[in-house]
């Protein structure tokens, strides 16, 4: 189970606010936001930010922040955090397992890889998410 406490998220604020809204828009069951909250939240953002109504396809519902400032951010954020505090809410947790990457970099990255893959063909002595290291990896074969 994951878990982002609000009052102390361990981030920056924008990254706060576009990481709760793509929460928001997920399809995760296990998330302790209601609908309801989820689509009030995106919502809210979305009026401080755009002229236009929200969208209703959820592929097109994503926060642009680009072109915002920090008055912007700091009301998408008391937007956030007023709505889940009305409804008790001071912790978002959700269950997700890790996904597997989309594609594992892009094309201009890819002659540095293989130069690197060259260079270090076992791998760098790094932990890993898994919770084990290439080096153990290596030393129990």
């Amino acid at each position: 189970m994951q878990s982002l406490d609000l009052d102390n998220p361990g981030m920056p604020d924008l990254q706060l606010v576009l990481f709760v809204s793509a929460l928001c828009t997920s399809d995760l069951d296990s998330l302790n936001i209601p609908p309801v909250l989820r689509q009030a939240i995106f919502d809210r953002c979305w009026a401080l930010i755009n002229t236009d109504p929200p969208p209703t396809r959820r592929q097109e519902r994503v926060l642009d922040l680009r072109h915002g400032n920090d008055l912007t951010l700091e009301a998408c954020l008391e937007a956030i955090r007023s709505v889940l505090r009305e409804a008790g809410i001071s912790t978002i947790t959700w269950d997700h397992p890790p996904s597997e990457p989309t594609r594992s970099s892009s094309p201009a990255a890819q002659p540095l890889i293989d130069r690197l893959q060259q260079l270090y063909p076992e791998g760098p002595d790094i932990v890993d998410p898994g919770g084990s290291s290439p080096g153990d990896a290596r030393q129990s074969t």
